[in-house]
């Protein structure tokens, strides 16, 4: 969903005074061939799913792992069907990687689903087209799919509608488990937070006020001290990467103390009250650095001149508006080494001391 379509069902709820979770549902069973997973989910796993029929072909060695993933066009994606799971994304990479990690947890939501009924069911909602699209319990999905296949039914929560802060729920339901990746947790605060900005907005219109951080907090169901890690985590989009990418796999806290520490450095660095792009860019390129174990080279800091303190305004009207070389006969401007900062620094001290007598000569 769009911005922009987004701020304007905020905006109708909010006129409306409807209440934001009261969205009603229903218990029913569904075929699993008619949901479709969201592939903006943290849980996703881009996947396409085998008749049972293909599926068994597969078990029993009728068919092989290529003409599958060409019947499937399944290059890149992960291929689940009863009793089988196919990864076919290429072997040993990052992607490839990541899913097999998602799929070991689905094989053991599996083994549980074929001695013991799934105790929270999916929930999802209707599409235009006659599918539903599941809103949260993407694994217990595909573990259904491998257990009972694609072609059987199975019950599920099924809202009216697609529910208006379905991000938030998502977000809900990912952030109180502790095996979804950290990156997908990172992803989903900030998908959520889209939502409750955009709330926040549609109240101001109406002449209400903000969501408070509290607030905020309370609807994403968390506490402030872990409303506060993913505030400071979802900063710079470094961290996020390095999530993503398998590069760092340390608790929150402490990528959260990294993250302060880098920008403390930068306040102190550069005497910052505020941050620009500019230097939100430089302390993304600090933490990634820091993440990575990579060494930033930086430029050497070039000292600032220091101007002796002048006395008379005269003497800073004369810097000014005259030729200093001429004026100034006490200096000898042949011997100056411009390229000895320390020379440099006499001569403008002798300068301004010269000057501040003469002023002082004609004032008396």
């Amino acid at each position: 969903m769009n911005k922009l379509k987004l701020d304007q069902l905020m905006l109708a709820n909010v006129n409306s005074r409807k209440g934001l979770n009261s969205e009603t549902f229903e218990y029913t069973s569904l075929f699993l061939s008619s949901v479709t997973p969201d592939p903006h989910n943290a849980r996703f796993l881009p996947a396409k799913f085998m008749e049972d029929d293909h599926a068994r072909q597969f078990t029993s060695r009728w068919l092989t792992k290529n003409q599958i993933v060409e019947m499937y066009d399944a290059k890149d994606h992960v291929l689940i069907g009863k009793n089988c799971i196919v990864n076919c994304f290429a072997y040993g990479t990052a992607q490839w990687k990541k899913a097999n990690q998602t799929l070991e947890s689905v094989l053991e939501l599996a083994e549980n689903i074929s001695v013991a009924e799934v105790i929270q069911v999916p929930t999802v909602y209707p599409l235009e087209d006659g599918q539903y699209q599941i809103l949260t319990g993407h694994r217990r999905f595909f573990a259904m799919v491998y257990s009972n296949g694609y072609d059987s039914s199975a019950q599920f929560k099924v809202y009216d509608a697609k529910p208006l802060l379905s991000k938030v729920k998502q977000f809900q339901e990912n952030a109180s488990r502790d095996d979804l990746p950290q990156y997908g947790k990172l992803q989903a605060f900030l998908s959520a937070m889209q939502e409750l900005e955009s709330l926040s907005q549609a109240r101001l219109k109406v002449g209400e006020k903000k969501l408070t951080v509290k607030e905020m907090a309370a609807n994403l169901g968390i506490s402030m001290g872990s409303f506060d890690n993913y505030n400071v985590l979802t900063r710079y989009k470094c961290v996020i990467q390095a999530y993503e990418q398998g590069l760092v796999t340390l608790p929150f806290i402490n990528v959260k103390k990294i993250v302060k520490q880098v920008e403390n450095d930068y306040y102190s660095e550069f005497d910052k009250t505020l941050l620009t792009v500019t230097d939100k860019a430089e302390i993304n390129k600090r933490i990634h650095a820091k993440l990575t174990g990579q060494k930033l080279t930086t430029k050497p800091k070039t000292k600032a001149f220091r101007v002796k303190p002048i006395q008379h305004v005269e003497t800073i009207k004369m810097l000014l508006t005259h030729n200093i070389t001429e004026l100034v006969d006490e200096v000898d401007w042949q011997a100056v080494d411009w390229d000895n900062r320390k020379a440099v620094t006499d001569t403008l001290a002798k300068v301004i001391e010269v000057l501040d007598s003469k002023t002082k000569e004609t004032d008396s």
